[in-house]
């Protein structure tokens, strides 16, 4: 029976452990998890949102300074319509002769040429100028001419494309410089036909390549390692792409989604598409001056990072909560299940009688002070039980004491005052005297029903049995009383004044051979009484006083014990009035003992 109930209470502390566990799981973890998701939800949009917003505006500004650029190249190239010398040199160089006019053309030569170096040093990231008059190409001064490999220039197809402009400025995209021999690096180039002042009439073609530092140069200020850039043409052809690596398929992928979007006839937007198998944002904007697109994307994942972070650390502030509800549930356990397991146990065992378990308990917290308040409680109760069973034997030896004195103290008295009257008649007068005080105190043993009256009765038995033990001991012993005001009707126990007063006469006075005195005195406080036995005898040494005071508290013989007086009045306030009252003894050797009655102050109602 026993095992079954730890089983079920061990199974009940079990499922409380457990409803603690999930409801921090639910109260905790559970929200945490919640609150990631809608973080991690509403950080996307307005990531998205912000990005989309903020890469539109770059967009715009970047498409602008490449126009700025585009357009400063071009203002280079008009000083060549302004200019009267370069224009007089452009429309005569062709129709001179080497024979007859070779000063006048090695003029027009060096003019050409001064221009040309010119637009070079006025324009950043030129890569070279050229001039095509008639079939000569003219270059700046600075190039190394051998470099160059130039043949039926105007067949070619940039060429063609350029007349057809008829002086508008052709952009040609990225690609290697025309007729430069072993090129390695691509340029971008800007042509256009030079007509003569105020007419239609083609004077020469002049031709700018331009290095790509100069878009890596304006969009080095928005690329970052996660925003990349390409710019194509007009036909989609690609003209720059920060990316080197790019790969065809991804161009084609964004020139697919291009052509739709050109179907709307949008100059700006943005679409989704897979660039290197990654999920990428794309947004581009056209150039009203160039026709280029100016194109920028990014992987999905690098727009969400942050809230990705958001989400991340949520969720280990989930786990780092799940963990420590499992800690807790673990400490909780070992903490407070278990002790209350074992707790329960021994409180078990004291309820079948077994009163020898130790509870004993390191801990400082309120578990200890509960292991602590239970030992003190099961001590107390030990001896309780303990003292019940003495006041059992108390109570047998007082019921037979009781028959007796039902029975004595009538006897006495009445066989005490035919004693008096034989004595009366035969003149002895002080015997007679003793005899009546004899009976008169016996008289006052009668039981009356009562365990309790007033101080003053107690006094007046007392005095009886003085006056008895004076015509004893004659001027031996004298007797005192030194009564607060209000004491004598305090209600206390029958018959403890008289037992320890003998007791002071019997081991204090009657042994030594000088007269002593035995005085009687009262105080009152609050809610105590005290009363003071005091005697001027022998008194007691230290190890003697000291037994006395131990057998006042430990369940002894009272039979055989003495000062048995002295413990039964003791043991009576005790157990009438509880552990706070009774008697304490102070002696000292040659000097006197005084016995200290404590006791509640109650003074009988009228």
């Amino acid at each position: 029976m026993i095992k079954s109930w730890r089983l079920g209470l061990h199974n009940k502390m079990s499922r409380l452990n457990r409803q603690i566990f999930l409801i921090m799981i639910i109260t905790v973890t559970f929200p945490l998890l919640i609150i990631s998701a809608v973080l991690y939800f509403n950080s996307v949009h307005a990531l998205k949102t912000e990005y989309e917003s903020s890469s539109q505006l770059i967009l715009t500004n970047l498409s602008f300074n490449i126009d700025q650029y585009l357009q400063s190249i071009e203002k280079g190239t008009i000083t060549a319509l302004m200019d009267d010398e370069l224009q007089l040199a452009l429309e005569r160089w062709p129709n001179t002769s080497l024979e007859n006019e070779e000063e006048l053309r090695l003029r027009y030569e060096t003019e050409i040429e001064s221009f040309v170096g010119t637009i070079e040093v006025s324009i950043k990231n030129v890569d070279s100028v050229q001039i095509y008059v008639g079939d000569r190409v003219f270059y700046s001064a600075s190039f190394n001419r051998s470099d160059y490999n130039i043949g039926d220039f105007t067949q070619e197809e940039w060429y063609r494309r350029t007349i057809e402009a008829g002086g508008r400025v052709v952009l040609f995209g990225t690609h290697k410089p025309f007729h430069r021999v072993n090129a390695l690096d691509s340029v971008i180039s800007i042509a256009r036909v030079i007509n003569k002042a105020g007419t239609k009439k083609a004077l020469s073609v002049i031709l700018i390549d331009i290095r790509l530092d100069s878009l890596r140069e304006i969009l080095s200020k928005s690329e970052t390692t996660n925003r990349s850039f390409i710019i194509l043409d007009e036909q989609h052809e690609l003209i720059y792409a920060s990316d080197a690596a790019m790969d065809e398929q991804s161009i084609q992928a964004i020139t697919a989604k291009l052509a739709q979007q050109q179907l709307k006839a949008n100059d700006t937007g943005h679409f989704y598409v897979n660039i290197d198998q990654v999920k990428s944002y794309v947004n581009y904007v056209d150039s009203s001056y160039s026709g280029w697109k100016v194109i920028q994307y990014i992987p999905v994942n690098e727009m969400i990072k942050y809230a990705r972070n958001i989400q991340g650390t949520i969720f280990a502030l989930a786990l780092m909560s799940f963990i420590t509800a499992l800690l807790f549930f673990i400490i909780l356990h070992k903490r407070v299940t278990k002790p209350i397991i074992r707790l329960s146990q021994q409180v078990k065992q004291v309820g079948l009688g077994n009163f020898n378990i130790k509870l004993d308990s390191s801990r400082n917290d309120e578990f200890g002070v509960l292991h602590r308040g239970i030992s003190k409680m099961i001590t107390d109760l030990k001896q309780h039980i303990e003292r019940l069973s003495d006041a059992k034997v108390q109570q047998r030896m007082t019921q037979y004491g009781a028959l007796k004195s039902q029975i004595n103290p009538h006897f006495l008295a009445n066989t005490l005052e035919t004693i008096q009257m034989k004595v009366i008649i035969n003149g002895d007068r002080q015997t007679s005297e003793m005899v009546g005080k004899l009976g008169q105190l016996f008289r006052t043993f009668i039981p009356s029903g009562k365990d309790t009256q007033t101080l003053l009765d107690e006094l007046k038995q007392l005095r009886l049995y003085i006056q008895i033990q004076q015509f004893r001991f004659a001027d031996k012993i004298s007797y005192e009383e030194d009564l607060a005001v209000g004491s004598e009707q305090a209600v206390i126990l029958h018959f403890i004044l008289q037992p320890i007063v003998e007791n002071a006469i019997v081991h204090g006075l009657e042994p030594q051979l000088e007269p002593g005195q035995v005085t009687i005195r009262t105080l009152i406080t609050q809610k105590h009484l005290y009363i003071y036995v005091e005697d001027s005898g022998i008194g007691m040494d230290e190890a003697q006083l000291e037994l006395l005071r131990s057998r006042l508290d430990k369940p002894v013989d009272l039979i055989e014990e003495e000062h048995i007086g002295i413990k039964n009045v003791h043991d009576r306030i005790r157990y009438y009035y509880g552990e706070p009252y009774g008697i304490t003894i102070d002696s000292e050797k040659h000097k006197g003992t005084t016995v200290t009655i404590s006791l509640p102050y109650i003074v009988e109602e009228d």
